[in-house]
């Protein structure tokens, strides 16, 4: 129900020499200590003098641990030894635990009072009583016979502040009731980051919210912290569901924003927090009242009622300076109406933490008992690393031998069940609208995985208002975005199709078909099904499955079908039959995906007017329909009906019969083509003036036509692997919108030029480039790559090659290179130029990102300030003997002017290249740039990359290029 504890003012008291550690060992202490959630003295408004004053006294008296840091001149100061006497008469009559660190100091000379530390003792004692004396001794004897810390015995001081941390962390959790929180793995980390949005030194009064999923761990987490941090507060109190339960249950029948009920609701919390019984109240303003003048922390737990919170802790003037409100929910929108922005999101584990914490509950340990070590990562998967079912599965099969596990493990792979189903259920409940509910169940079934644009797509004409619920769903914890991917838990999508299953007992009633022996009996019922509007099914899933020829024809309301293989080594299709072909597809189909289509083509009747996605895999297709040839084409090309206006999506993926597609056809809506793998497929396609994103991987296409400049909306061009493809058209410069341009592994490829497109365009007598693409001929050695290298507007461009080109007039082996300005240089505005890097790369997974970092500094270290930009690049596996050719653009700040006064002809700079442990940087060159303002597109493009998936590997040096970026962009400004 709710949980009051007594009140202790500090964890840690330190006591040491400000002059010496203050602002380098022991700041460094604090701000660990911090970070773990433990609350620490600081003396910083506090006015020194001879003797310690009452202040400091209830300092020490009311913490639980005091850190003395012994320092050469701690014993120069009276404070120090005063307080040292403090602490030896608190550790004698309260117990209170000591831990003495001697820091660049031999802990005898502390004991004995000798060498430097024993001198500067003897000045500061030359005045002193001869008792007071006698005390000091004894108390420095005392605590320095106490196990400590020598920082001399430590080769790295940020391991010993670690360990110190750790130590005053376990000492702690002793004297606390904590320990049932100790096994959940992780849970140190999840209140480090806790810490860093409560900010327990302020005086503001926080309110903080924990967002995540059913499930998750909220409840522990928060559990966890309020043991570890309620002793600092006057009062804390913990309100669980139950005890808003029992409070509302007495108005059931009640108005939900009955006023009576919000005034009992104050009541029994005030109550609470007050620990009194019988409190009563008569207005809404009695908590603020209670309240306003106490440091409180109030944690309410799986929160879900608006009017509930807005009664509790309707704002933050209500609650005195310090206080802390932490609100636990799985509705963001919840914490977002009452003002609270400072977020705390509960993801799942990794799978290495989940086996820990999956471990602990089967096996009492955090690693598998000897033989089960795969069974328990399977386990693990299948529970999608969400820590209720982990909790739930392990003591599942606790105590069970393998063959147990063996017989448990079929019925674990179906899914949730009892404890896990209830608890994901409820965020399903909670949904305000049955549009939500509708939303949920589509992705569930059909739709994990797609790009949120695409289900909008599908569900347009639904009525469904697919924005706003979409928001809804990623509020409520149901689903999750990836970038621009929808996805759903394992878990919570078999919910989603359990609550499908039980609209009824009849799978031909029911809105989704997900299993497959319930589409197999459908596919082969003569019993009409009007009520499916989707399928999805996984060819995975069956040994062997009859369609009858008239399936679909009974399934006339079917909208969306997905036959699948979730990989493209579809050795399954032998196990579909299909006697008598097909003759008819639903009209009302939206989206069609049928991996390894049996057939040579679909049905002659199927005009596809609705269709918005058609996914054809690895199919059988020679055509897409019968119909009329086109006799100014090869009789094997596709005629595509004019009916098929609204198809957004084509994907036709390593059809290896496809050849063409028919020409004179343009589908205005189609944006996204995708042919990988189709090596027989010769003509490159024009079938949309409007297409964005053209995927002709491992085509047999011959050239990229002239006619590439009607693609006006392309955004990206892939034609890696095209062994044919010999021409490109320099068009394609023409072409503004286009992002990133892919020709890999084109080992024919002789021709490519953008020396027909736009270089530059003047504004204002600066030049700024107005296109910046993405250029990759990897491997592409049959290239002339100088009009390239020399003329090109580009991003980044990634060429084979040895050794830099002389067009790069700085060369030098390895990552650095020295070149120098003329002062007349120094007069424009920024300092531009073109690099080329040599790399060899040696890496597992190819296409990951890479970062290929620039630092511009002068060659003596003075006058320029140090910078550097940044660029985060793909760069494949095994990538070796390659050219990087990217440019670069630094602004010239006020300080280069000091350069001029000095009457220098020239200044001398020196650039160096780095880039992560996996990519070697074998040679750079750089060539002095006519063009050095970049401005808008030049600078963001090259010192904005976005860093935000490689801050976490890169660490300090991400922080030193934002840095460095901050700069840039103020001289910007400044410019």
């Amino acid at each position: 129900m709710a949980t009051s504890s007594c009140v202790w003012v500090f964890d840690v008291f330190p006591s040491f020499s400000g002059e010496d550690v203050r602002r380098t060992f022991l700041s460094h202490l604090l701000l660990a200590l911090d970070r773990k959630l433990i609350t620490c003295f600081k003396d910083s408004e506090i006015q020194r003098s001879q003797s310690i004053g009452l202040e400091l006294v209830h300092a020490i008296r009311g913490s639980r641990i005091a850190i003395v840091v012994f320092s050469k001149i701690y014993a120069s100061s009276s404070w120090c030894l005063n307080e040292l006497l403090e602490i030896v008469k608190c550790k004698e009559e309260k117990g209170q635990m000591v831990i003495p660190i001697f820091y660049a100091l031999d802990p005898s000379h502390v004991r004995k009072q000798t060498g430097d530390f024993g001198k500067a003792f003897e000045m500061i004692c030359e005045s002193k009583t001869d008792e007071l004396q006698i005390q000091w001794r004894r108390a420095l004897t005392d605590v320095a016979n106490i196990h400590g810390y020598h920082s001399e015995n430590w080769y790295n001081e940020a391991h010993l502040i670690e360990e110190i941390a750790n130590d005053v962390l376990g000492k702690l959790n002793n004297v606390t009731p904590s320990m049932e929180f100790l096994d959940f793995v992780g849970i140190e980390d999840h209140l480090a980051k806790m810490s860093l949005l409560l900010c327990l030194e302020s005086e503001q009064v926080r309110m903080v919210g924990l967002w995540g999923p059913s499930g998750i761990g909220k409840t522990t987490i928060a559990r966890a912290l309020f043991i570890r941090i309620s002793r600092h507060f006057q009062s804390s109190v913990f309100i669980d569901r139950a005890f808003v339960s029992k409070t509302m249950e007495i108005f059931r029948g009640a108005n939900p924003d009955d006023y009576n009920m919000k005034l009992h609701l104050q009541e029994n919390f005030l109550s609470e927090i007050l620990n009194k019984k019988d409190i009563k109240v008569h207005h809404l303003g009695a908590v603020g009242e209670r309240l306003k003048h106490k440091k409180v922390l109030i944690v309410l737990d799986d929160l879900d009622d608006q009017i509930v919170l807005d009664a509790l802790v309707g704002g933050t003037q209500w609650f005195g300076c310090g206080s802390r409100i932490l609100v636990i929910t799985k509705d963001k929108h919840l914490l977002r109406a009452h003002g609270i922005d400072r977020i705390y999101k509960v993801g799942p584990p990794s799978h290495k933490l989940a086996l820990e914490m999956f471990c602990q509950y089967a096996f009492r340990q955090n690693s598998p008992r000897e033989g089960f070590a795969e069974l328990a990562s399977e386990v693990t998967k299948g529970a999608g690393n969400l820590p209720l079912a982990l909790n739930v599965f392990g003591l599942y099969l606790r105590g069970r031998d393998i063959e147990d596990w063996l017989d448990m493990l079929p019925r674990l792979r179906k899914g949730p069940y009892g404890k896990i189903e209830k608890a994901l259920r409820v965020s399903y409940d909670g949904l305000g609208s049955k549009e939500d509910k509708a939303i949920f169940c589509h992705i569930a079934c059909l739709f994990n995985g797609m790009e949120a644009n695409d289900i909008k797509l599908l569900l347009a004409d639904s009525d469904l208002e697919v924005n706003i619920g979409l928001k809804n769903l990623i509020d409520n914890s149901l689903i999750h975005e990836r970038g621009s991917t929808v996805h759903i838990h394992c878990l919570v999508q078999e919910m989603g199709k359990e609550i499908i299953r039980t609209q009824s007992n009849k799978p031909r009633e029911r809105e989704f078909l997900v299993d497959s022996k319930d589409i197999g009996d459908v596919f082969n019922d003569t019993s009409g099904a009007k009520k499916v509007l989707g399928l999805s099914l996984s060819l995975a899933e069956f040994d062997k499955l009859h369609i009858d020829k008239r399936a679909f024809k009974r399934m006339r309301n079917l909208r969306f079908l997905r036959i699948y293989e979730d990989s493209l080594d579809l050795h399954n299709q032998v196990r579909l039959h299909l006697p008598g072909g097909l003759s008819y597809f639903p009209p009302k189909l939206k989206l069609l995906c049928w991996d390894g289509y049996p057939m040579r083509s679909l049905p002659a009747s199927f005009r596809a007017e609705h269709l918005n996605v058609l996914r054809m895999r690895n199919s059988k297709l020679e055509k897409l329909w019968e119909g009329v040839e086109s006799s100014a084409y090869p009789e094997d090309r596709v005629e595509l009906p004019s009916s098929l206006r609204n198809l957004n999506e084509l994907y036709m993926q390593t059809c290896s019969e496809l050849v063409a597609l028919s020409a004179g056809i343009n589908l205005e809506s189609l944006y996204r083509l995708d042919l990988g793998g189709c090596s027989r497929f010769w003509g490159f396609p024009y079938i949309s003036k409007n297409v964005s994103f053209l995927i002709l991987n491992q085509t047999a296409i011959k050239e990229v036509p002239w006619w590439i400049e009607n693609f006006s909306r392309l955004i990206c061009l892939e034609m890696r692997e095209c062994k044919r493809l010999r021409y490109i058209s320099p068009k394609i410069s023409k072409l503004k919108l286009l992002e990133k341009v892919d020709f890999s592994n084109c080992e024919a490829l002789t021709s490519a030029s953008w020396l027909d497109g736009p270089s530059a365009v003047a504004t204002g007598g600066n030049n700024i480039y107005t296109k910046l693409p993405v250029l990759n001929f990897i491997n592409c050695f049959k290239l002339d790559q100088e009009a390239l290298v020399q003329q090109s507007v580009f991003k980044y461009l990634i060429l084979p090659g040895r050794e830099v080109p002389l067009y790069f007039t700085n060369r030098a082996t390895g990552s650095t290179l020295a070149i120098c300005l003329l002062q007349r240089s120094l007069s424009q505005q920024f300092f531009g130029f073109r690099v080329c890097i040599a790399v060899d790369t040696h890496e597992a997974n190819s296409f990951t990102p890479r970062w290929i970092c620039c630092h511009v500094t002068r060659k003596d270290g003075s006058s320029f300030d140090s910078t550097d930009c940044h660029l985060a690049i793909d760069l494949p596996r095994q990538m070796d003997n390659h050219l990087v050719i990217f440019d670069c653009c630094f602004p010239l700040n006020k300080d280069i002017d000091a350069l001029a006064e000095l009457n220098y002809d020239r200044v001398d700079i020196e650039i160096t290249f780095t880039t992560d442990s996996l990519c070697k940087i074998k040679g750079c060159g750089v060539r002095l740039s006519e063009i050095c303002s970049y401005l808008d597109n030049g600078l963001s493009n090259v010192c904005e990359a976005d860093e935000s998936k490689h801050g976490e590997e890169y660490g300090d040096s991400i922080a030193e290029i934002r840095r460095s970026r901050k700069r840039v962009r103020i001289m910007e400004k400044s410019i």
